[in-house]
């Protein structure tokens, strides 16, 4: 699976952003009904939330590359907000 995923990169970057965008959205709406489904669900149903984890993580990337942006200052944002309370961290933000 994680091969066709890679071969789908190149195509995708030049389909342009909006393409990637409703990929993004695509894979988050995916993602928000497999957890629902894993709520309850067994085995196959948690599976299923991982694989759509793992696209919505992988789209994420992509939109960002094409943005020329890089991954690690997403993780540096994480890292940052890492023992801070959501509330606090958003009176944090700039206007």
């Amino acid at each position: 699976m994680p091969q066709r995923k890679i071969l789908m990169l190149p195509p995708l970057h030049h389909k342009g952003l909006n393409k990637i965008l409703e990929k993004v959205g695509e894979e988050a709406t995916e993602t928000v009904l497999a957890a629902k489904d894993a709520e309850h669900g067994g085995e196959n149903e948690r599976q299923a939330l991982i694989s759509e984890t793992a696209d919505l993580w992988f789209h994420s990337l992509v939109m960002l590359s094409h943005l020329e942006m890089d991954h690690q200052a997403v993780l540096d944002e994480l890292a940052r907000r890492f023992g801070i309370s959501g509330h606090d961290e958003k009176a944090s933000r700039q206007p």
